[in-house]
């Protein structure tokens, strides 16, 4: 599926050696939360790690470092056959190692370009605990215009199951359902049948084509466009825990549409 871009430094105060962050003594390291204060869980920060989207097989949410290592270990295992090429940006053709450092990249990249006016949700799929996929969704000024769009890739291991479709209907129950979405949109190359098959079963529609370069050649992709009118709500049940205000704040969706 087309999914978007799948397309040890200087000492300072965030180095492992001694410090007020240092994992010694202090007020910051192991053991020195004071008497009478809460220590603080990363949710506090960053509430977006406490959203969940569960589904009969499926938990969709933000990964944990080393479920983060194992979701890398499938990239590298291969996300799509070698005769078949399903990214603008062939990511899923490099080398195994530089293909799992793509994603854990591109994983900090986005948190860390992280703005209620542009981001990327990646949220890692996971079926009876060992991580299957990846389903992201993105959205520029989503306040304003209401519009997310997404891609997404299944571990080769773990295609076939209809896993793909799964997190995709999760993914627009979140955006239709939850934030107040008007549009989702995907594109896909138009042999990428898989792709436009998960499209067409979850009511997209044509939006249009897009021609873009890649190695030296004209690509042709499809662009499908889902709107709420035509949502007819996910085709297996969905819950949604964990999305706070702060994390309609985070995604831009703290207001009502206008």
């Amino acid at each position: 599926m087309v999914g978007g871009p799948y397309a040890g430094g200087e000492a300072g105060p965030w180095s492992g050696g001694a410090g007020a962050w240092s994992a010694g003594a202090g007020n910051h390291g192991a053991g020195g939360a004071r008497l009478g204060h809460t220590v603080p869980v990363i949710t506090d920060h960053w509430p977006l790690k406490g959203l969940r989207l569960t589904t009969p097989r499926l938990e969709l949410r933000l990964p944990a470092e080393a479920e983060l290592a194992e979701v890398a270990d499938l990239a590298a295992r291969g996300v799509h056959p070698p005769a078949v090429r399903p990214f603008l940006t062939p990511w899923g053709e490099l080398p195994p190692a530089e293909r799992a450092r793509h994603v854990l990249q591109m994983h900090w990249r986005r948190l860390g370009r992280w703005t209620a006016q542009h981001w990327a949700l990646d949220l890692v799929a996971f079926h009876r605990g060992r991580p299957v996929g990846v389903q992201d969704m993105r959205a520029r000024e989503f306040a304003v215009r209401r519009e997310i769009a997404s891609g997404s890739w299944v571990g080769l291991e773990c295609q076939g199951r209809g896993f793909g479709t799964e997190m995709r209907a999760a993914m627009l129950h979140l955006a239709f359902a939850e934030l107040g979405a008007a549009s989702a949109t995907s594109v896909s190359f138009s042999d990428n049948h898989s792709s436009l098959a998960v499209s067409r079963k979850l009511g997209y529609r044509p939006d249009g084509i897009s021609r873009d370069a890649l190695d030296g050649r004209v690509v042709e992709s499809r662009r499908l466009r889902l709107s709420r009118e035509h949502w007819q709500g996910p085709p297996v049940p969905v819950t949604v825990t964990g999305l706070t205000p702060a994390c309609r704040a985070l995604l831009g969706a703290d207001t009502p549409p206008a």
